[in-house]
């Protein structure tokens, strides 16, 4: 889908008919792993064309100026590491309409 220009969003709805999973760290393992998309391609997904999804992207969904502030910061050394550390809880901070929150 990706390769013919379609915008893909990826997201854990806990939904026992389709995805039974809270898990975004297993949803990246599993978007990265087995199913193709390259780690830039997956935190797409999960950000900027969910909030797409949601007709949100003008406010949320990217980090841009004007954009709603919401930021996690992870202890990983950079964004390449979160496909292979999935069943750790690498988050380190939370910043939710620009406060943070831990």
């Amino acid at each position: 889908m990706i390769d013919n220009g379609l915008a893909v969003a990826l997201a854990s709805d806990l939904n026992p008919g389709s995805c039974y999973t809270q898990s975004v760290p297993l949803i990246i393992a599993l978007a990265t792993i087995y199913m193709g998309l390259s780690i830039e391609e997956t935190i797409t997904a999960l950000t900027l064309n969910g909030a797409a999804a949601l007709d949100l992207a003008d406010s949320i969904g990217s980090i841009e100026a004007g954009k709603q502030a919401d930021l996690i910061l992870m202890d990983a050394p950079n964004y390449r590491h979160l496909s292979y550390h999935f069943a750790m809880n690498l988050l380190d901070t939370v910043v939710k309409k620009g406060i943070i929150l831990n």
